[in-house]
């Protein structure tokens, strides 16, 4: 569950960010970039800022390469 709930949470954020880039002012790229920084580190480091604050929260781990 919590795999799912990272994509769409990443999703969300960077068409959010790319619409309000577009749209509201060219400031908001820098969240689309951070959100892909992220997910970059997450690819090479197996860490994920996310996975840690759904475990915080509450919200089981479903079995992800993702270690907290």
């Amino acid at each position: 569950m919590q795999t799912r709930i990272v994509h769409a949470i990443a999703g969300t954020f960077v068409l959010g960010s790319l619409f309000l880039g577009i749209y509201v002012n060219p400031n908001w790229f820098w969240l689309t970039g951070f959100v892909g920084i992220n997910m970059w580190v997450h690819a090479l480091t197996n860490w994920c800022l996310m996975y840690m604050i759904l475990n915080k929260l509450g919200i089981k781990k479903d079995g992800g390469s993702c270690s907290v």
